[in-house]
């Protein structure tokens, strides 16, 4: 059965001429001018052989060459790439999609006759001009051999008759044809495999290395990065120590951060007073110091004297007591007067800021004399109290009271106002005042 191959071009021209080239080695020959016919053709046919070419419309060959070689149906059959494309890295993009080789539309005998050859399209003629000339000296020792016969032990020669000249004429022009075929196949092979060496790029001549880099920069930048990380650790280690040291700090001053003293300090003395007008410090009277108060607000239905507010106290307390101070601290309590909606029964709870203030349904927190004299000290403040004077050996005296009115005034009522004005100035009047005497 006849070898067949599929040649894939969108020119016709370039169809024609490879095909009648491969014709004459007694190929038979498909076509089909894009990548996209091709594949149409090999869901149906499976030539021994594909000429690819590069490129065109639609489809490229490239392409196509990847979506055969992807189809384990397709993908044993051997591609030729048949283009004007050249170089080296062409030749491995086609490779390594799966192409054998490219083969130059500039097609040369020479060139065609090892194609055929890596394609198993054509018989390597060598050793079929082998096989030929070992026929026919076979058949010239037969023939040969015919004209002898062997009688006794004294071998007794009976000639046959010759062979016609016409058959031997006929195997001499066989022998003739089929040495000089082997010579033009060895010639094309030689010339074919000398243009390849050719072609291929030389290596570069050798020369002397190339001076080593110097390496000084490098060593220094390293060192200066090293430096700098040394230098970025320090002060993180230096801001993480001083971190810590603020943290105890306002863990000790979180009530408020226990308002500095006012001390009032004697004005100082003009440059030209006389010496003698200055007195010794042991003999001056003490100064009154004064401190300015601590306001702490609490949210609406909280205890005053709970939570954080409790905890800020304990801390002022024992501040107090560490610097030595004597004298009354005064705490009084101040109930902010709130816009409510509710009633007796499900209770009330603050009004939204857009409500009117004419639609509240309570304002709490009115505060009348016996309230404000007759104020009930929580048993933890009542602690806390007790603790602060013996402490302090009875140096602190603690008290705690109501406060009267507001310190905040509160809105003119209109129909303007609203819940939430309103409400901001009882947040502002709910709160705990703390003096010191």
């Amino acid at each position: 059965m006849g070898k067949r191959a599929l040649i894939v071009d969108d020119s016709k021209s370039a169809r024609l001429s490879l095909a009648r080239i491969l014709e004459k080695h007694a190929i038979e020959v498909d076509t089909a001018e894009s990548a996209e016919l091709a594949l149409e053709y090999l869901r149906t046919h499976r030539p021994d052989a594909i000429f690819m070419d590069h490129m065109m419309s639609g489809m490229d060959g490239l392409q196509a060459v990847q979506a055969i070689k992807s189809n384990p149906r397709t993908a044993t059959i051997p591609i030729m790439m048949y283009t004007s494309q050249e170089g080296e890295l062409y030749v491995g993009q086609a490779r390594a999609l799966g192409a054998i080789g490219v083969l130059p539309k500039q097609i040369k005998p020479a060139d065609v006759t090892k194609v055929l050859y890596q394609l198993n399209l054509a018989v390597d003629r060598r050793s079929s001009d082998q096989s030929s000339l070992r026929a026919v000296v076979e058949t010239l020792a037969a023939s040969a051999d015919a004209g002898y016969t062997h009688t006794g032990t004294h071998p007794l020669y009976a000639p046959d008759p010759p062979l016609p000249a016409a058959a031997l004429r006929e195997q001499l022009i066989d022998l003739r044809r089929t040495v000089l075929a082997g010579f033009d196949a060895q010639g094309d092979r030689l010339l074919a495999d000398v243009r390849a060496v050719l072609h291929e790029p030389h290596p570069p001549a050798e020369g002397p290395p190339p001076p080593a880099p110097r390496t000084v920069l490098p060593w220094l930048l390293a060192a200066a990065a090293l430096g700098a990380a040394a230098i970025l650790a320090l002060l993180a280690w230096q801001q993480a120590t001083r971190a810590s040291s603020l943290e105890s700090e306002v863990a000790q001053l979180r009530a408020a951060a226990l308002v500095s003293p006012a001390a009032a300090e004697p004005p100082a003395a003009p440059a030209d007073a006389p010496a003698a007008a200055s007195a010794p410090a042991e003999a001056a009277p003490a100064a009154r110091v004064t401190f300015k108060p601590i306001i702490q607000s609490v949210p609406y239905g909280v205890e005053p004297f709970s939570g954080g507010r409790l905890d800020a106290m304990r801390q002022l307390f024992d501040r107090l007591i560490t610097q030595g101070f004597q004298g009354n601290v005064d705490i009084r309590t101040y109930s902010g007067r709130f816009c409510l909606v509710g009633n007796a029964t499900d209770g009330f709870s603050l009004a939204p800021d857009d409500l009117p203030y004419s639609k509240c349904d309570l304002v709490s927190g009115t505060h009348d004399d016996a309230a404000a004299s007759g104020m009930r000290i929580p048993v933890v403040m009542a602690d806390l109290m007790s603790t602060v004077r013996a402490g302090s050996h009875d140096l602190i005296h603690v008290q705690v009271s109501g406060g009267d009115g507001s310190p905040v005034a509160y809105p003119v009522v209109s129909d303007m106002l609203t819940a939430g004005d309103w409400n901001r100035a009882a947040g502002a009047n709910n709160r705990i005042e703390i003096r010191f005497r």
